[in-house]
């Protein structure tokens, strides 16, 4: 297998609102450095795929208003491989774009879809998994996708259950795949000891998933598959034209729980989706009271298991809370408890009704 022929396309266009008010519109979590680490969550996904392919073949879709803020923080990303996102489609449409476009790049492209906001703390296992999964799809026509064993039912991952008597080496046939279960369905899926967490990186040869696209979303992919100036200058304005055409859709919606041709990669390389600010709170280090401080200037006083951040340029003193977040900007101050955390995305829904966009 040639490394010429593999691709790595992330995705960087979300908003990341359950992290606001830190994650804004005009500069959402994947450019934030979350975790105080000295970088984003895009730099240190860039950083992760250089070792499995070309720079040259490392593609990042984003929206149009991102594309200063990225190519700041990616000075050696070129302008040819930046791909402009000109509304808020959810995943099936970029997919779909970026799979024509490395198509009429190099028609056998195998292609890495990665998420720009996830945390990895085992590069060397997640390159291993990584390349056994492109050799597995450069000769097999299936779709992979990397697989996490899960620690609690959630309801905001997919769900894979997985066939162990149809494997070949490390890869499985997936039997099901059920995206964002209920509670208590998931409790079910973990109970049975054969289900795992889609970790949404997925890995396919672009011939496959083409095959697999005009299968389940024949409409989009047809849309696409007419563009003829892709790597041209007039392929911005095509894209801009066909775009709005396409549905609102994930690509786990749209193929990956309808597909009969799923393998899975059980993987174990430390995993996380960086979606709330209790992930964050659960990768961060803490006092001895269990409490996640990020800030120069934050005073805690009998208060516990709190997430907490301020600016450095301002005090803020915390006392008698329990389980609760507490972030801090210069024009917004959420104090929320942890355990109602997924209501935030409602709180900023609130906030638009009310104030505008002014702060968000």
């Amino acid at each position: 297998m040639s490394l010429k022929n593999n691709y790595v396309a992330i995705m960087a266009g979300g908003i990341g609102s359950r992290f606001w008010p830190e994650s804004r519109n005009d500069h959402p979590k994947q450019f934030l450095d979350i975790l105080g680490t000295g970088k984003s969550l895009i730099q240190w996904t860039y950083e992760r795929f250089k070792n499995i392919c070309p720079n040259e073949n490392i593609f990042i879709i984003t929206n149009e208003a991102y594309i200063p803020t990225l190519k700041e923080q990616l000075p050696g990303l070129s302008d040819n491989n930046i791909l402009s996102e000109p509304s808020r489609k959810n995943t099936a449409p970029c997919t779909v774009y970026i799979t024509h476009k490395l198509k009429a790049l190099n028609p056998n492209a195998n292609i890495i879809m990665s998420p720009a906001d996830h945390l990895i703390f085992d590069d060397r296992k997640f390159e291993r998994d990584i390349i056994d999964s492109l050799d597995f799809v450069s000769k097999n026509k299936v779709l992979v996708t990397l697989g996490i064993k899960p620690t609690r039912p959630d309801t905001g991952y997919g769900y894979i259950q997985y066939d162990t008597n149809k494997s070949s080496e490390r890869l499985y046939q997936v039997k099901t795949f059920t995206e964002k279960p209920s509670h208590e369905l998931a409790e079910t899926f973990i109970r049975s000891g054969d289900f795992l967490w889609n970790a949404g990186i997925f890995v396919w040869n672009v011939n496959t998933i083409i095959d697999e696209m005009q299968k389940y979303l024949p409409e989009m992919n047809e849309l696409f598959a007419n563009v003829k100036s892709y790597n041209t200058p007039d392929e911005k304005t095509d894209i801009e034209e066909v775009y709005p055409q396409c549905t609102n859709i994930s690509i786990d919606y749209g193929i990956m729980e309808k597909s009969k041709n799923v393998w899975v990669i059980p993987s174990y390389f430390g995993w996380c989706d960086l979606g709330t600010w209790n992930s964050a709170y659960d990768n961060s280090q803490k006092d001895y009271l269990g409490n996640a401080v990020y800030g120069d200037n934050v005073m805690i006083i009998d208060a516990s298991q709190c997430m907490v951040k301020a600016p450095e340029n301002k005090l803020l003193v915390l006392q008698g809370l329990e389980g609760f977040i507490v972030i801090d900007t210069d024009d917004v101050l959420l104090i929320c408890e942890r355990n109602r955390e997924q209501q935030i995305k409602d709180y900023v829904a609130e906030v638009r009704r009310n104030k505008g966009d002014r702060f968000l």
